[in-house]
């Protein structure tokens, strides 16, 4: 059996299809087409807004430091500083009965 055979046979039953089929056929294409055409245009629709709105919010930062006035420089650390470890009790007076001037 040769290949040729079987997409001629193909061929020959899509051509006796009725007139309805065939339209019935290219109204659906076109209808997925342009369902597809919609869907992607959401998505850009969606991703469009949301990148514009993420883009307001850093120019509103942006314009608002702006007007702000700079925080004071803070003080360079003192290199002569040390770091000394100390012991410190607890005193609990809570249970003391010794008056208190």
């Amino acid at each position: 059996m040769n290949g040729n055979n079987g997409n001629r046979q193909f061929f020959e039953m899509l051509s006796r299809l009725p007139a309805r089929v065939w339209l019935q056929a290219a109204v659906a294409l076109i209808g997925f087409i342009v369902l597809a055409v919609l869907g992607f245009a959401v998505i850009a629709g969606v991703a469009a807004v949301v990148l514009i709105v993420l883009l307001g919010f850093k120019a509103k930062t942006w314009i608002m430091s702006l007007f702000r006035r700079p925080p004071p420089p803070e003080p360079p650390a003192r290199p002569d500083r040390k770091v000394i470890d100390v012991q410190y009790e607890i005193v609990d007076r809570s249970n003391d009965r010794t008056p208190r001037n």
